[in-house]
């Protein structure tokens, strides 16, 4: 779009891998389409405190393995009110900004298409989340590093349990969402994965002892994605010790290392190409859409779309992972 001559850019929410490969790519691809750079400080919260400096080729150098975000994030509540957005309109147009690209999860996206509706301004989305809940997207950026990272530890917390005769139940990120766990059982050759989708309708645990889970191995590991659906790992153990006293149970609760760590190949592939292709978007007369991936292929997935809750989770992976797990 011929009005399109400077585009500002942040990161929002919970930070994924891979967010730095994002913020490279918009920006290196904006200046090679002649628009100018602004980067917005810590999410939302730059737009409403006036914390926005000017990008160029080299404040994205040497920042494709870093984890984490270089443009920060913050919570704003600020920003979900009427008023916050005002502020935050009144920023853009002072700064002379005129589309936005949003980096962040649910949360984010969800704010960005509130704003976008109320100021009929252009903003594009990437998916940086590790959770890969996004609605239109077969991938998000930093989900498979979190599943590298994931794998790697619970390879680590098998050699204790086998040692010791052991029932593990590892905590996940996620909370409605469990594909890490899931997968992440799979990846690590682990016996189950308590989930929240299938949590909403039956015992897991319950069914697990029930199957006779442990009936060929000495040590058992079982992946428990966080949150109140499945009541974690906590909640899990707890429930062994008082229903099922014959178990010698431990937790480890991964917690936020899954969020860290240098961005895997394909989180940097992956990002790079969100990235420039958020910049086509724009300069298409895109407006209000996420970028998302579908086999291999980019494709423009609306706001209202990829925002929507409860992505399903693949029955053939359940499948896959009770049958490998006798």
């Amino acid at each position: 779009m011929d009005s399109i001559k400077c585009i500002g850019l942040l990161t929002s929410g919970g930070d994924a891998p891979g967010m730095n490969a994002a913020i490279r790519a918009v920006t290196r691809a904006a200046i090679y389409k002649g628009l100018e750079v602004k980067g917005i400080l810590r999410g939302y919260r730059g737009l409403i405190f006036d914390e926005i400096v000017p990008f160029q080729s080299n404040s994205v150098s040497n920042i494709i393995q870093q984890g984490g975000t270089i443009l920060k994030t913050a919570r704003c509540q600020e920003f979900q009110t009427v008023e916050g957005r005002q502020i935050a309109y009144e920023a853009l147009k002072r700064e002379n900004i005129d589309a936005l690209v949003v980096i962040g999860g649910d949360g984010s996206l969800t704010g960005a298409r509130i704003f976008a509706q109320e100021y009929n301004y252009p903003i594009v989305g990437l998916p940086g989340t590790i959770d890969n809940d996004l609605q239109g997207t077969d991938l998000t950026i930093g989900y498979d590093t979190a599943l590298n990272t994931i794998m790697q530890a619970v390879d680590k917390i098998r050699d204790t349990a086998s040692s010791h005769e052991r029932l593990f139940f590892i905590e996940i990120m996620g909370r409605e969402c469990g594909n890490l766990a899931l997968n992440g059982a799979i990846a690590s050759g682990a016996e189950a994965a308590i989930i929240p989708e299938i949590s909403i309708q039956q015992d897991q645990l319950a069914d697990l002892i029930s199957n006779g889970f442990r009936k060929s191995k000495n040590s058992s590991l079982v992946l428990v994605t966080e949150g109140d659906i499945t009541g974690g790992a906590m909640a899990m153990a707890e429930r062994v010790k008082i229903e099922y006293p014959q178990y010698d149970v431990r937790v480890t609760i991964l917690g936020h290392v899954q969020r860290g760590g240098s961005p895997t190949a394909n989180d940097r592939i992956l990002a790079s190409r969100m990235g420039a292709a958020a910049i086509d978007a724009l300069l298409d007369g895109q407006r209000n859409v996420m970028i998302g991936i579908q086999n291999d292929v980019i494709v423009y997935v609306p706001f209202s779309k990829a925002i929507k809750k409860n992505k399903p989770i693949q029955q053939d992976l359940v499948d896959t992972l009770k049958i490998l797990s006798i």
